[in-house]
């Protein structure tokens, strides 16, 4: 008996599908009420004002057409995981987007899926998650096709591209081994948008986003946010993953040579040609003449191989992650990922200049993703609310929070390099903190700081650093990875890192004479680099 499958999709991605499917020998039915084996379903991307209730009347239209169908195929999308600061690089199947930013567009593919499961009843259904599809039709691919490219200014995020081809062979595969579930179906790499929008030749007119959001409505949070997804579950359960990159599905869909094609960009967006450019000027100022910066026991830091940096965060701008990532690839050749507070997103242009710097927000997956490099990933493990402590209590450090730090290093089987800094606490003093529930909701910001430069004259003091890196401490033979369950190991490592800490700091604070001047190092500590 002759297998019939019945595609209803847009036409260029109806197109595509049958064109593959015709070409494995399967026959496709677009147009006719004869009863299909399988049905495969997609819809009109969601419109700048998604209208939940005229996609279900479509999906109901399909249904009835199609009842009896054995199998359906779905193809939704990956804007279902939403785009929002706290969302992780490359999340799989099970992450949902935090109810506390919602996205009207993640909403309405979140109902397309929920409402076809309802109205497929007896059918074994799978769910197709395709990255941004480059068909000229949806919000992300038309940025490639017209003369100019509209885009959030101040934000560069990373994003995943698919070809239709890729899609279509993802469907095929689907077809010949049936098996219901939802998959993510994604290139493993991605592309800064500015770097895509140069790739396609064209304009690129950076937009503020209150702006472009009223234009174009939640779609705009995709261009400020990075959104990107696992698709290891598909490659688990077919054997698929996209012949092309993002760069090599782009370049194919503008027409362009993809041989040469640029396709090594950074998944988190570090740009290290970026970083040393500031490491060569403004990173050595500030290191060198501003706050002459001393270090000491920085051979702690392994030349290779993954590790925790751990210790405290004053200030509440990220000046001294910066210093620390600048003096880590200076004397180390490390360029160090910090987890940064999901808050500093949403800022424009400091999102650029944190993204670019390896900065990632903070969250297990992306702190499990660098360890798993054989990279060094920076903690702050007080949080936020370290970096808010007020300047009476500045070198007391505060609770550890959760410890996911030290749960961190278990599991994957790294060290944890503790480290030291005074001066830092200096450059904003916080004399007091306001908590606004306004303030809090605009800025994701525990507190409003008050201190003698901020927020009028927002320039940072030129006090004196130091800062001391402790011995590593190796968590193996004595713990193992399931370690990271047991609440009383946790505990006492974190203890052990704590008091290290601690010491150094009140030693260090013993041999201060001057906030702006003087060495409380022994001769021989590094220098300002």
């Amino acid at each position: 008996m002759t297998r019939l499958v019945r595609v209803v999709a847009p036409r260029r991605i109806e197109e595509a599908i049958a064109s593959q499917l015709v070409t494995r020998g399967v026959t496709v039915d677009v147009t006719t009420t004869v009863p299909a084996d399988t049905v495969v379903f997609a819809p009109e991307d969601a419109p700048r004002r998604p209208d939940p209730d005229a996609m279900t009347r479509a999906l109901a239209d399909c249904a009835a057409a199609c009842s009896g169908a054995a199998h359906v195929v779905l193809i939704s999308s990956t804007a279902v995981y939403g785009a929002s600061p706290y969302t992780p690089g490359f999340v799989d199947e099970t992450w949902e987007a935090p109810p506390t930013y919602p996205n009207r567009v993640s909403a309405w593919w979140t109902t397309f899926e929920h409402e076809a499961v309802r109205l497929f009843p007896g059918a074994a259904i799978t769910i197709l998650r395709p990255a941004p599809l480059l068909d000229g039709e949806n919000y992300i691919s038309r940025l490639f096709t017209g003369r100019a490219a509209f885009t959030v200014a101040g934000h560069d995020p990373t994003i995943q591209l698919l070809s239709l081809d890729d899609l279509s062979a993802a469907v095929a595969r689907v077809l010949e081994a049936p098996a219901p579930g939802t998959f993510n179906v994604a290139p493993t790499d991605a592309i800064p948008v500015r770097a895509a929008v140069r790739m396609a030749s064209r304009w690129r007119v950076p937009v503020p986003h209150p702006c472009l959001r009223t234009a174009t409505g939640d779609a705009a949070e995709f261009l400020r946010f990075p959104s990107t997804v696992s698709g290891a579950r598909m490659a688990a359960a077919f054997g698929f993953r996209p012949s092309r990159s993002s760069a090599a599905a782009l370049a194919a869909f503008v027409g362009a040579d993809e041989n040469g094609v640029q396709d090594d960009f950074d998944p988190f967006g570090q740009d290290r040609r970026y970083i040393d450019a500031y490491s060569r000027t403004l990173f050595t100022f500030l290191s060198r003449y501003y706050w002459r910066i001393e270090t000491e026991g920085i051979e702690s830091l392994p030349a290779q191989g993954r590790a925790v940096l751990s210790g405290p965060h004053r200030g509440f701008m990220p000046f001294d992650g910066v210093m620390l990532l600048h003096h880590a690839i200076r004397a180390r050749g490390r360029y160090v990922r910090f987890l940064i507070h999901p808050s500093l997103m949403k800022f424009p242009f400091l999102f650029d200049f944190m993204i670019k710097l390896g900065g990632i927000p903070a969250c297990r997956e992306n702190a499990d993703w660098v360890l798993q490099h054989d990279e060094i990933v920076g903690i702050f493990p007080e949080g936020i609310h370290g970096a808010f402590t007020p300047y009476r209590s500045a070198y007391k450090l505060g609770k550890f929070g959760r410890d996911e730090f030290v749960r961190t290093a278990l599991r994957n089987r790294a060290p944890i390099v503790p480290f030291a800094t005074v001066g830092s606490a200096e450059i904003f003093p916080i004399l007091a903190k306001i908590r606004w529930a306004w303030w809090e909701r605009l800025t994701d910001w525990p507190y409003f700081p008050i201190t003698p430069t901020f927020p009028l004259v927002p320039v940072p003091l030129p006090s004196k650093w130091h800062v001391r890196f402790l011995p590593a401490l190796p968590l193996e033979p004595a713990y193992t990875p399931a370690d990271a369950d047991n609440p009383g190991a946790v505990r006492a490592i974190s203890s052990e890192v704590r008091s290290r800490i601690q010491t150094a700091l009140d030693e260090m604070l013993a041999r201060r004479r001057w906030i702006f001047f003087g060495s409380i190092f022994d001769r021989g500590a590094n220098g300002a680099l």
